[in-house]
């Protein structure tokens, strides 16, 4: 409470009753306040009395605790200073009194100021040393003696000119944000501090020094030696791509421990895109992570042994283990569990407001943790359900809707979001509520449904529906003008609803005879109805498409395709005369060999969508393996002698191998007898050419013309197909089965032209034109065929090859350097989620990484709640499947280089030779670079 106007107060204490014994502690006057004890839910201690008429500012508890976190240093000061202007010394001060940039670390108050480890890593440690050599060597450093607060502070720096520095040494650094994260890196080891130990590291004028001159343990004036600064612009160039990969981390790790109101917009961001690939949190819906983006903090502790808390305790944090592991201890049990990195733990005293039922003791050091506190769990679960609208039929729901969030910047023409529902009343949804309104763009609701419909209501059953609806009048005799309005509102939204569907998939809505003939129906209704008239345009336009589409079958109908016997990928035998961006349809024919035991083999011809069991049962009869159907298998056999069975339900089977793989019919009992053949261990038949005459860039913009006309040919809805097994729908995936194998062929193309290489002189050229080669693609915006270059290039048995590596050049050295940290793996593949998302389409991806973000929402989700579709988990694949739509969003038009050999350069690039047997590969490099053998 705040005196507004001149009044007088007294404070009274009292026994118990004011009118039987009180004792007046002090007067308060205009500017005083009172009663922060609502703070902490503490009974009043004293009792106010007026003395002459007031005016008053009143604070509510709620808003008052608000105000309190946010400004905690600030609003403890006013408090302790009315406190002893009142009269009352610091004896009466909270306990929280103290600043928390002077508390220790603590899981309570995390302080992204302060180290998270007890000492520095070797590595971090040996870093710090190198960065301080050189720049104290360096005659325009920033590292300087300064005053600070009246005393003397040696060798420290701004962290403007910090990062500034950092960016002109390293060439893999481009934004001052990647400088920063650096630096924050080493900051969090304790390697580098705030001279005040108030601050993490930020590009801004605060100062900054080296643990080296804080301990007094660098010397105190002089140059270092010569040898010194030799070591240490040495050890720079080996490992400074290892301190700019842990960058981002510790930027995250920084934002995770600052108080929720720090934290910016763009870091909120940056979190909740982090929170989205973690396991424990898959099954909670986008708006609770952006919820939880604001709140959730980073914790960390050095010592194996120390208990988190105690059985008995109460519940106060949810805890995700993001690194390490620790072990959950009962009394009288002991040790019942271990939790690992991706466990979360201590819910349930959460949820039950109950004990902790369980000790928990770090198993190993520097464990960090994800926690989330009782208040802020509480609070979300409470907003979540309040802002969830259930919709009910016989007493079941049958629809979950949730309150769209409002996003800074952004605006939503719908209030709610589909959580789940049944498939029927989802339908219903639409045509409802999501059509018939001028919203511009897509509804993400409607495209959510239309690419993923096929998973929980097929195409058969959704044509029903939909012819339901536009003949709901068909056993109405009479109708009234509102029901005729309300009839023909649904029928054209039926209409619009066709048009959407066809926008968002395209062929495959014409896949289905159900649905031409029911595109046919809508169109002979709208003709023939005037109400519809408005409609009319709409529905020739569906119509045109159909054709199209019917007119492209016909022209490709028996189309054939052949499986090369000498590993070659699949190849257009017959049936289209301009075979680029040919799709592989489920009724083509395709030819591929069948291999028994004692490697005598049978040639068969089959549609694409011809099941396994057929195969087997084929290829048996023709090998005359006297064996019942169900005492068979078909196989594959890969080069290095694994075994892949194949469900008898399973479809596309050829095109299905791995590269150099063989498709083999055994009896079941009998596949250890099955062995590769002779020539799987040797290169795949290719052109013989000799790549130093080839134009690198030409070479690339071929690669990458032909790739895209493969990545062209891949509708999305494979990529469900291939997450929920093709068997489920009885539907192929030749064609991203061709786009994957294209990625692993020129991946072990890298490494089978690099072991086959005797010379090293041609070798160290060869390394240099494909680190080249890697740059054009990634020009080009090819990062599918990027990925596979270098990665070929980390293969181990290119790796191994240190004459080789010893001889590139520095410069090409940190160009591989760069690339190798663009598709590191870490923390989601962060660095190349970061560097496509700012890219423009046209553009081919690292397709490898979609099927996985698809497998992470299938295997993290379940696909129905409580009899419900879960339509979250929808809404996370039809994400992904937006993004291959997104990269083809433009045609590809490349500026062809100046032809040198386009003719040879077209006819190398569709098939390279290729060894992927590791074994094998590894041997060869061992025979061009044998080990060194130490002294």
């Amino acid at each position: 409470m705040l005196f507004r106007r001149s009044c007088t107060y007294n404070v009274e204490q009292s026994t118990r009753h004011y009118a039987k014994s009180s004792v007046t502690l002090c007067n308060l006057g205009v500017g005083a306040t009172f009663g922060e004890s609502i703070l902490h839910d503490l009974p009043r201690d004293s009792t106010v009395v007026t003395k002459t008429t007031c005016e008053l500012l009143r604070v509510e508890q709620q808003d008052f605790r608000l105000i309190w976190e946010k400004n905690k240093e600030l609003m403890n000061d006013i408090i302790t200073n009315c406190k002893i202007k009142n009269g009352f010394g610091p004896g009466v001060q909270p306990a929280a009194a103290t600043s928390p940039t002077k508390r220790p670390l603590s899981p309570d108050h995390p302080n992204p100021a302060l180290p998270i480890t007890e000492t520095p890593s070797p590595a971090m440690n040996r870093m710090g040393w190198a960065l301080r050599t050189l720049l104290v060597v360096d005659n325009s450093s920033c590292l300087k003696d300064r005053k600070v607060s009246g005393k003397l502070i040696r060798k420290c720096a701004p962290g403007t000119e910090l990062v500034d520095w950092l960016v002109n040494l390293a060439p893999i650094v481009h934004t001052r944000a990647q400088a920063a994260g650096m630096w924050q890196a080493l900051l969090e080891e304790g390697v580098l501090t705030h001279v005040n130990k108030e601050q993490p590291f930020k590009d801004k004028c605060f100062l900054y020094r080296f643990r080296l001159d804080e301990e007094g343990g660098a010397p105190a004036a002089g140059i270092p030696a010569a040898d010194d600064l030799s070591a240490a612009n040495e050890h720079i160039r080996e490992a400074l791509s290892a301190l700019f990969q842990r960058g981002p981390d510790a930027t995250l790790r920084m934002i995770l421990r600052k108080p929720s109101h720090e934290r910016t917009p763009e870091e909120l961001e940056l979190v909740f895109e982090e929170l989205v690939h973690i396991a424990a949190l898959s099954h909670l819906s986008t708006s609770i992570k952006r919820e939880l983006s604001s709140i959730i903090v980073f914790e960390a502790h050095a010592q194996a042994g120390t208990i988190l808390f105690n059985q008995g305790d109460e519940g106060r944090s949810w805890y995700i283990l993001l690194k390490g592991s620790v072990d959950v201890v009962i009394h009288g049990k002991g040790t019942v569990a271990t939790l690992k990195t991706g466990d979360d733990f201590g819910k349930l005293a959460l949820i039950n407001d109950a004990p902790r039922a369980a000790t928990i003791v770090l198993k190993e050091n520097n464990c960090h943790l994800l926690r989330v506190d009782k208040e802020h769990f509480n609070r979300i679960l409470r907003d979540v359900e309040a802002n969830t609208l259930r919709l009910q039929e016989h007493g079941k729901d049958v629809l979950v809707l949730e309150r769209v969030a409002k996003q800074r910047g952004q605006h939503s023409a719908f209030k709610y979001t589909v959580m789940s529902g049944t498939p029927n009343k989802m339908l219903e949804h639409l045509l409802e509520t999501r059509l018939g309104q001028s919203v511009s763009g897509m509804d993400p609701f409607l495209d959510d449904f239309l690419l993923t419909h096929i998973v929980f209501m097929p195409v058969v059953q959704l044509v029903d529906e939909l012819a339901n609806y536009f003949h709901c009048d068909a056993h109405e005799e009479a109708q009234t003008p509102e029901d005729r309005e309300y009839i023909i509102n649904f029928k054209k939204r039926v209409i619009q609803f066709m048009q959407k569907w066809v926008m968002a998939v395209r062929h495959a809505a014409f896949e289905e005879p159900s649905v031409c003939d029911f595109i046919e129906d809508l169109a002979a209704e709208v003709e023939a109805d005037a109400d519809l008239n408005e409609e009319t345009s709409i529905i020739h336009n569906v119509l045109t498409q159909m054709a199209r589409y019917q007119e492209d079958r016909n022209q490709n109908a028996g189309q054939k395709w052949k499986l090369p016997t000498n590993g070659q990928p699949i190849c257009l035998f017959s049936g289209n005369a301009t075979p680029s961006k040919t799709v592989i349809r489920p009724d083509d024919d395709i030819i591929f060999r069948v291999y028994c035991a004692d490697h005598t083999y049978c040639t068969l011809r089959f549609p694409m969508h011809t099941t396994a069991e057929l195969i087997k049962a084929c290829a048996a009869d023709k090998l005359q393996l006297n064996r019942g159907p169900d005492d068979l298998c078909l196989v594959e056999v890969k080069s290095n002698g694994e075994r892949a069975v194949f469900k008898d339900n399973d479809v596309s089977i050829p095109t299905g191998l791995t590269l150099n793989g063989r498709l083999f019919v055994s009896v079941k009992d009998h596949l250890d007898a099955l062995t590769p053949l002779p020539e799987q261990e040797c290169p795949t038949e290719g052109v013989d050419i000799d790549l130093e005459i080839l134009s690198t860039k030409e070479l690339a913009y071929h690669i990458t013309i032909f790739e895209w006309d493969l990545f062209w040919a891949v509708h999305e809805y494979e990529l469900l197909y291939h997450t929920f097994g093709r068997h489920h729908f009885g539907k192929i995936t030749a064609n991203l089965d061709v786009f994957l194998r294209r990625f692993n062929e020129v991946q072990y193309w890298i490494v089978t032209e690099l072991v086959s290489t005797p010379s090293l002189s041609k070798r160290v050229g060869l390394v240099r034109k494909f680190i080249k080669l890697a740059a054009y693609c990634k020009e080009y915006q090819n990062l599918n065929a990027f990925f596979a270059i270098v990665m070929g290039l980390s293969n181990m048995a290119v790796t191994r090859l240190h004459q080789t590596w010893e001889k590139i050049p520095s410069k090409f050295r940190k160009i591989f350097q760069e690339f190798e940290a663009l598709i590191d793996p870490s923390r989601n593949h962060r660095a190349y989620r970061v560097f496509v998302g700012k890219l423009q389409p046209p553009l081919i991806p690292f397709m490898p990484l979609l099927l996985k973000d698809m497998t992470f929402a299938h295997e993290g989700n379940k696909t129905s709640l409580d009899g419900l579709v879960n339509f979250e988990k929808m809404h996370m694949m039809a994400q992904t499947m937006r993004t291959i739509r997104f990269c083809r969003s433009r045609s590809l038009g490349l500026e062809p280089p100046s032809p040198k050999s386009e003719g040879e350069v077209r006819s190398y690039i569709s098939s390279f030779r290729v060894i992927d047997n590791q074994r094998v590969l590894t041997a060869m490099s061992q025979k061009v670079e044998p080990t060194r053998k130490l002294n």
